[in-house]
């Protein structure tokens, strides 16, 4: 993952930091607001660890996967359904729930209820 990632969803990233780091504060985490180079120099600060070592830690950090609730995150979610209304029909809307356009008991062609 990029520190971008990170950035924008900064507390979505305490549990992680925390784990990693278990020296962090949650409150003094919301205070950097996913600053890099405060987030660097805050690490350093709690762990006794050189700039270069702690460097290296987070970059080896960001090189691992995006935690599951960050992936799960509903403006991921919400994301990923404007991504799809290239695919909904002319009128109706992304965010809606299908059960709303009666479509999902309609029987197909083939005998197999189409459901989601």
């Amino acid at each position: 993952m990029k520190w971008a990632h990170v950035q924008e969803n900064w507390p979505a990233f305490f549990e992680a930091i925390l784990e990693k780091w278990p020296e962090a504060d949650e409150g003094d985490l919301d205070e950097i607001d996913g600053d890099q180079r405060a987030f660097i120099r805050y690490i350093c600060e709690v762990t006794g660890q050189e700039v270069a070592e702690t460097r290296d830690e987070i970059r080896e950090w960001l090189a691992g996967e995006i935690p599951s609730d960050i992936v799960m995150d509903p403006s991921h979610d919400n994301h990923s359904i404007a991504l799809s209304s290239k695919y909904v029909g002319e009128g109706e809307d992304e965010y809606d729930d299908d059960a709303r356009f009666g479509d999902d008991d309609e029987v197909r062609g083939d005998g197999d209820e189409n459901r989601v």
